[in-house]
């Protein structure tokens, strides 16, 4: 395999998102130093005696077809179909695709930074980037847009995308928001300055108790491991000498990145992935040898969405036992891509190799198997179902594990079954708990300080029994059964989403691991019990 600088890897899965908030952010994966493999904007087919057959075939078109065609679109459309005869992960990427992909990894963007969500065909602010643009220039958490450059976008159908184009633009230019604050329009426009904003990949650190840290990562960007380093050194300056790491819900990101991190929790050389392919030599990874938790208790959360670089980071704390692993099966994606460039900024995500843990499983499951698996079941499934490797590998001190499939923790704890109820579905497809609690519950400022809130708020009865006769309103009907059923996680996704609101992401994730089982394992566990 070719150096790392010189070529782009990344182990990234397509994954549903926790937060379905509208992020001008972008919620995607990219590659790292992208480079472009030549101008043409057709794939090339290798050489044989049908090279350049397509990109002929669509000049025929071109030049003689009896009606006027988009050859940009059927260059596209023959290129999605060479590439659906390849893996899952292999994927074609129209410019726009890429560039998202490459900013939400790189970590920065070019905008203004606020997240939104559409509240009744009125783009509602829910948060801001801390000292970008946007706060800079006196914009409020609550703060609903009514114009953007005059254009009025507030009570009408919104194209998300329409909106996206307006928002983001190059650094150095200005954009006027027309914002309504507390029911009533500010007396002139915002003028806001566009301008490079970072974002870190990390969604909350905090010290759970005296010695715990927690630190959970949203996805593996360029920075990730200078996010994690500065992160964790704030909280051993407070006592921490354990650590959770949550890795659910992260789909991955940069292979770097994956292998930057599983090094900061070794002190010494230690192999942590290695990769190989067809057409790529074995080659392997290994840690810095000066990793900043090197010593301490360690607990690696994982889930079914916790997919590619997330597995590399878990696989090796397993494989080498470093800590122990938490949570559910994670998805089970072995697939390395190398990005390809072209000229117009479109670019192909090519997969070129198979990654393997340090004692040589390959976790990728079969394409054919389903997204979430080992939800509910505690046991491994039959060997050579979904993929499982039919080989044991053994750990220094005899500890069995296998590849395919994913990674199967040490210590499992199902999925609440309330979380996967046809109610709560339908509740959280529709956006309804967002749409109440930003409707009806962030009307008026808390008379109480962050500390308060997280020790405690809880969502009054009366409050739930209200959203209740709303849900009935946007027509979705149940029984008292399932309303109680589901009481417990309606109550904490709103008492989650306040706390965001009023106090910022860290208190979103703070509130959600107050009742959190898969955390409170990984705690009882650490402490010996």
């Amino acid at each position: 395999m070719r150096k790392e600088t010189k070529r782009n890897l990344f182990v990234a899965a397509t994954y549903s998102a926790v937060l379905f908030l509208g992020l001008l952010l972008g919620q995607n994966y990219a590659e790292e130093d992208v480079s472009s493999a030549g101008s043409s904007s057709l794939l090339p087919l290798g050489i044989t005696d049908k090279t350049g057959k397509v990109q002929r075939m669509i000049d025929l078109i071109a030049s003689n077809y009896v009606d006027s065609v988009d050859v940009d679109q059927l260059q596209d459309l023959a290129i999605d179909e060479i590439v659906a005869q390849l893996d899952p992960h292999s994927e074609y990427l129209r410019p726009n695709q890429a560039l998202k992909q490459h900013e939400t990894l790189e970590g920065s963007f070019e905008g203004i930074g606020i997240e939104y969500y559409n509240l009744n065909d009125t783009l509602m602010t829910v948060g801001l980037i801390a000292g970008g643009p946007a706060q800079r220039s006196g914009m409020r958490v609550g703060d609903k847009l009514i114009a953007i450059d005059g254009d009025t976008i507030a009570g009408v159908p919104v194209d998300e995308k329409a909106i996206e184009q307006k928002i983001k633009g190059r650094r150095g230019t200005a954009i006027e928001l027309t914002i309504n604050r507390n029911g009533k329009n500010l007396p002139l426009p915002l003028k806001v300055m566009r301008d490079r904003v970072e974002v870190s990949s990390i969604d909350a650190a905090y010290i759970i108790d005296s010695a715990t840290a927690y630190i959970k990562i949203k996805r593996f960007g360029a920075k990730t491991a200078d996010d994690f380093k500065r992160a964790l050194q704030q909280l051993k300056k407070q006592g921490a000498q354990r650590l959770v790491l949550d890795l659910r819900e992260n789909g991955g990101g940069y292979f770097n990145a994956a292998t930057a991190l599983a090094s900061q929790f070794f002190v010494d050389k230690q192999l942590i992935v290695y990769t190989e392919g067809a057409h790529e030599a074995r080659t392997d990874y290994y840690s810095s040898a000066d990793g900043i938790f090197g010593n301490g208790e360690l607990a690696v959360l994982i889930d079914e969405h916790s997919a590619s670089a997330s597995e590399i980071v878990a696989g090796a704390i397993q494989d080498l036992e470093r800590g122990i692993i938490v949570g559910r099966r994670s998805y089970g994606k072995a697939l390395v891509q190398e990005q390809f460039g072209f000229g117009d900024g479109s670019a192909l995500n090519l997969t070129v190799a198979r990654y393997y843990t340090p004692l040589g499983r390959c976790i990728q499951k079969s394409y054919m198997a389903a997204t979430a698996n080992d939800l509910h079941v505690s046991d491994l499934p039959t060997l050579g179902k979904h993929g499982m490797d039919t080989i044991g590998y053994k750990t220094t001190s005899g500890k069995i594990v296998h590849g395919g499939g994913g990674i199967s923790p040490d210590i499992w704890v199902p999925l609440d079954s309330s979380g996967i109820s046809a109610l709560y579905r339908k509740i959280r497809q529709a956006n309804i708990i967002e749409t109440y609690v930003y409707g009806q519950l962030t009307k008026s400022v808390p008379a109480y300080s962050v500390e308060n809130y997280l020790k405690g708020y809880f969502l009054p009865d009366r409050e739930y029994h209200d959203f209740l006769r709303y849900v009935r309103e946007r027509g979705v009907d149940f029984t008292t059964k399932e309303a109680n059923a589901v009481k417990p996680m309606v109550r904490t996704d709103m008492e989650a989403l306040l706390g965001r609101y009023y106090f910022g992401s860290e208190a979103f994730f703070k509130v959600r691991n107050r009742s959190d089982k898969v955390l409170a394992q990984a705690l009882l566990a650490l402490q010996g019990e």
